[in-house]
Parts: structure tokens; C-alpha cells; sequence
């Protein structure tokens, strides 16, 4: 259930005001999301677990609740972790409609190497240039700007609720703090589609495998295991594995699952016989398929060495995984925007999968039916990057009507 009060609401910060962008305190109902989107990309949000020493998402989130509460939202900030907050916008409705979430990360990646001053909002060409213009502060002015739009004659029925989040970029604890506290009958994601409905991603799972051997000096082979020579065993049966998959049951927009070693690390020196190699692999996961499912999976390949190989032994440890996410088509949500979508385009929208992982996953895992829905541009996490700014009104002018007929 949604909170009735505002918990610790984002207050105005005067400095985050600027001629080249919206002010909040001057609240428009017909938002320009082009110009909101300029000042957006002018704050640096880069995440610091990414980058060290990164502003984070204080300040952004900051100037996201002034623009909303100006506008008639009450705002929640959650900030579980000092200097990481999300925040939550909620214009209420009146009671007897389904409640929508559109949901958007304000962190970025980080501003070395880009190409030309990232926090400089730059219009060529029809293109909207800066760090975090595609991937996604795009998402969120749109989303921002949609709900405004959608509620300005008034509450609708259902609420409508903004969830601008922290660190989708590493860890998605945003998102995790948001679900702690709220819910909603249907989200809706804005990260970067190409204005392609989005029904399904891949999960990930990360193990560590631990090759033992035995020290020894490098003149003692009856003494000496070598770890990095048994890992290469392992390492052949893993490109086997990635085979066996590619050739396995396909999921009809996302394929097969993949796996593929990502780091290695053994010995000490050119004269010892190494004692430990541990290999970090990455198991890209379809619907179906989980961290247990590959762990059995990996338990048995392992297995097998151990049997079949002389002195092989293991350990195998698993890391971080996140579930795959796969959209039901039938669902109320997916028609309604599928619909305002074909009616904003000219023509029925692609349906796709994309094979990175979203925080859809954590929504669908929290009972929310939810999809992917942003917008089209290029350069997420690249030298250069750009939104293409008529989608950028496409997707205000979808979600815009999505919004009203969802939660009408």
C-alpha cells in the first residue's frame, strides 16, 4: 500500500535553479520535455561505486522533487543510504482506478573520456547531446513531463506514481528501497527502447570457480599441482557449455542463454608451481533458467572433471545474480500502452527483448506487471551520446496517454 503522508520530502535547493531550464517555482502544466531534459543532463549524477568520488544523486533528486511538488506532487525521499536517494512522486487519485508507476534511474555512468563538456546539453541535427541524455535521463523528463500533462485538469482516478531511482547503474538499490515501501497495479520502465515495446530481458548469475593445485618449486613436478594448467581443463569445458547452449531451446525474442569467463587469476611466480587459479564466469540467463539451474549446470561439468581429470579439485561459490524478466502480452498494461503507442507512431510499435538485465526484473519479482518503454537514441555509456528528440515527444505523447486511460 501507498503511504498517506510524505516521508521526509525533497526540499528546494536554490542552486539547482538555472536560466537554461525549467524553474521549479514557476510550475508549467504543458512541460516542454526538451527543456527539462537540458537541465537534467546538466547535473552530474554519476554513480560512485562506478566512479569514485561521484556526485551521486542528491542533487538531481533534489531538483526533481522541487519540480514536482511545484507541481502538485507529494514527494517521499528515500535515502536508506546516506547521500543515495531516491525519490517517489505521487499525484493521488480519487479513488476506484488502477495506480500506474513509471520508473527511471537519475544515476549515470562516468564523465572521463566522453567527447566535448558531458553536463553541456547540446542540440544538433534534431539530436539532444550529453552524459546521460539517452541512458536515461530521457525517460525520466519524459516521464516527468507525461504525468504532469496527464493530471493537469485534475486527479484521475487512480494514482500516479514517479519512482526516480538510485544506482540502477550498479546495484539497483533504488529500486529495492522503492518496492520496500510501495507498489502500484503496473509500471512502466523508460530506459531506452528505440520506442520498441520491451516484454522480456535476460537475468545474470556470477560464480567463482577456485582450481586447487599444490606449491611446489618449479624443479619439484612430482611435488607440484599446477592450479592454472588444471583450470585450462575447465576452461575448454566451459566454451563446450557455451556451445551445447547455443544449440539448446531458444526463447522466441531473447534465444539461448550464453556463458563466457570474464577474469582469471593465479600464481605468484615463474619458479612455483601455482596452488590456486579462481575463474570469474558470467552465465547470461533466459526465462526458465535461474542461479540454481546454472549452478547445477556447472555442478556437473565441474563434477565431471573431478572425475575424469587427474589431482582436479574445486570450489565453486556463487555471486551476484539477478532473475531474467519476461512480460505477459495479455496483460492490461501492455495493451493499453501497446495501443497508444501504434496511435502515436502511425504503426503497431516492434515488440523486442533486450539481452541486458532492468530493474523490470525487481518489479515483475514484486508483483507488478510491467514493461519497457523509452526512447530511441544511441551512446549509453559511450564518447557520445545522444537522444533523438522527436522521439523524445513521442514517448511524452505515449505515456501521456497511457497514463490517463490506465489510471482513468
Amino acid at each position: 500500500m501507498l503511504p498517506e503522508s510524505p516521508s521526509t520530502p525533497a526540499t528546494p535547493d536554490p542552486a539547482d535553479s538555472t536560466p537554461a531550464g525549467p524553474d521549479p517555482s514557476h510550475p508549467d502544466q504543458d512541460p516542454d520535455p526538451v527543456r527539462l531534459l537540458s537541465r537534467l543532463i546538466s547535473l552530474d549524477s554519476v554513480n560512485p561505486d562506478l566512479v569514485p568520488g561521484g556526485a551521486g544523486e542528491a542533487a538531481i533528486a533534489a531538483f526533481c522533487g522541487s519540480w514536482l511538488a511545484a507541481r502538485g506532487f507529494e514527494i517521499h525521499r528515500l535515502e536508506k543510504r546516506p547521500g543515495r536517494p531516491s525519490l517517489v512522486a505521487i499525484a493521488r487519485g480519487t479513488g476506484g482506478g488502477h495506480s500506474l508507476m513509471l520508473n527511471g534511474h537519475l544515476d549515470t555512468v562516468g564523465l572521463a573520456g566522453y567527447d566535448g563538456d558531458p553536463l553541456d546539453p547540446r542540440i544538433s541535427d534534431g539530436k539532444l547531446y550529453g552524459r546521460g541524455a539517452f541512458d536515461m535521463k530521457g525517460g525520466i523528463a519524459a516521464m516527468m513531463a507525461a504525468a504532469t500533462r496527464a493530471t493537469a485538469h485534475g486527479p484521475l482516478r487512480g494514482d500516479v506514481i514517479l519512482a526516480c531511482v538510485a544506482d540502477e547503474e550498479h546495484g539497483s538499490l533504488g529500486t529495492e528501497e522503492v518496492l520496500e515501501s510501495f507498489t502500484a497495479d503496473a509500471a512502466i520502465v523508460t530506459e531506452p527502447s528505440h520506442l520498441e515495446v520491451t516484454l522480456a530481458h535476460k537475468g545474470f548469475a556470477w560464480f567463482d570457480v577456485e582450481i586447487e593445485g599444490h606449491a611446489a618449486h618449479g624443479s619439484r613436478p612430482d611435488l607440484g599441482i599446477d592450479a592454472i594448467a588444471k583450470a585450462g581443463h575447465f576452461l575448454v569445458a566451459l566454451e563446450d557449455l557455451g556451445k551445447r547452449l547455443a544449440q539448446g531451446p531458444a526463447h522466441p525474442l531473447l534465444g539461448t542463454g550464453t556463458v563466457h569467463a570474464s577474469v582469471i587469476h593465479g600464481g605468484e611466480e615463474p619458479s612455483t608451481y601455482p596452488a590456486h587459479c579462481r575463474i570469474t564466469l558470467e552465465r547470461r540467463t533466459v526465462p526458465g533458467e535461474s542461479a540454481d539451474t546454472v549452478e547445477h549446470e556447472l555442478t556437473a561439468v565441474l563434477g565431471h572433471l573431478a572425475a575424469t581429470v587427474p589431482d582436479f579439485r574445486y570450489r565453486l561459490t556463487r555471486g551476484v545474480h539477478r532473475e531474467p524478466f519476461e512480460a505477459d502480452p495479455r496483460s492490461p498494461i501492455v495493451r493499453t500502452l501497446t495501443h497508444h503507442a501504434e496511435q502515436t507512431l502511425g504503426h503497431p510499435p516492434t515488440v523486442r527483448a533486450e539481452p541486458f538485465w532492468t530493474d523490470c526484473a525487481l518489479l515483475d519479482r514484486a508483483g507488478i506487471p510491467c514493461l519497457l518503454f523509452g526512447v530511441d537514441g544511441e551512446g549509453a555509456h559511450a564518447a557520445t551520446e545522444y537522444v533523438d528528440l522527436a522521439s523524445l515527444h513521442r514517448l511524452t505523447d505515449t505515456l501521456t496517454a497511457t497514463i490517463a486511460d490506465f489510471c482513468s
